[in-house]
């Protein structure tokens, strides 16, 4: 009997593991479309640990003594958003997590992980944060986004106006002075291109006519690159609604420093009329 019983545990054990594991697989083959999956997400490793306690700036502690943070989400800037999403967080502690981790810490020494709850139905904790309008979708310093399908769940949660899309939409290119005032802080900005100018070592995608200010979204030579592999040429963006999302710097006006292709979504006019 007792055999039994413990074969039993192992087994369901066993069940909610591959559960858990499935639900990051799943997520990594939605991010990575004919399995082609970017350099920069290569080499995640399946892994288990306990969530111990949630550290600021939405740091995870692990049993294991290490500390990591969820990819493909940027914490957010403001003190309640931040404080709402570690309770969302803590409110999972204590319990083990299937994970997939990347094979180098980042240089803070944390392991950049996606990660799922094994006890009972598996919960996804960067997808629980975004889809709750928690935290908002970011590549960090990384030049993919690992986890695409992320994109979707932010945009489910914006149009319920949960969390931080509470009242708080992606700020129009053409409130210029609204986006000097976030200098140095996170910002989803939506608008029209109005011109694109390829340098050699950078590409400018320009929301203002030329002699106006207004908002500029640079792309390193390498990203532009991957844009244009995927159909995003400056023929194409020329004149079409986009959302873009970076740090905001000031550097002639308003300035979105872009790192990964995804961080630019191309809006078609239906998604327009309705924002």
């Amino acid at each position: 009997m007792g055999w039994t019983t413990g074969m039993t545990g192992r087994m369901a054990a066993l069940g909610l593991v591959t559960g858990s594991l499935a639900l990051l697989t799943g997520a990594a083959e939605a991010a990575s479309p004919r399995g082609r999956e970017p350099p920069a997400c290569r080499g995640r490793v399946a892994g288990q640990d306990r969530l111990e306690s949630v550290a600021a700036g939405g740091e995870l502690v692990l049993a294991s003594g290490r500390r990591a943070r969820l990819d493909g989400l940027r914490w957010p800037d403001d003190p309640a958003a931040a404080e709402a999403a570690r309770a969302w967080l803590v409110g999972l502690a204590g319990r083990s997590l299937a994970t997939r981790e990347a094979p180098e810490p980042d240089r803070w020494g944390r392991i950049t992980l996606d990660a799922a709850t094994q006890e009972g139905e598996p919960v996804d904790l960067a997808g629980g944060l975004v889809a709750a309008g928690l935290a908002p979708v970011d590549a960090g310093e990384g030049d993919s986004l690992c986890r695409p399908g992320l994109l979707a769940l932010e945009e489910a949660a914006r149009r319920a106006g949960r969390g931080i899309w509470a009242g708080a939409p992606p700020v129009p290119a053409e409130e210029v002075g609204r986006l000097a005032a976030l200098a140095g802080r996170f910002a989803v900005v939506e608008g029209r291109v109005r011109n694109v100018g390829e340098r050699e070592r950078r590409t400018y995608l320009n929301f203002a006519p030329f002699g106006t200010e207004g908002v500029t979204v640079t792309v390193s030579k390498r990203t532009w690159r991957i844009m244009l592999e995927r159909g995003f040429s400056a023929v194409a963006l020329r004149g079409r609604r986009v959302r873009a999302r970076g740090i905001v710097e000031l550097w002639r006006g308003p300035t979105l420093d872009v790192g990964a292709a995804e961080m630019i979504e191309m809006l078609d006019e239906e998604q327009a009329q309705r924002r």
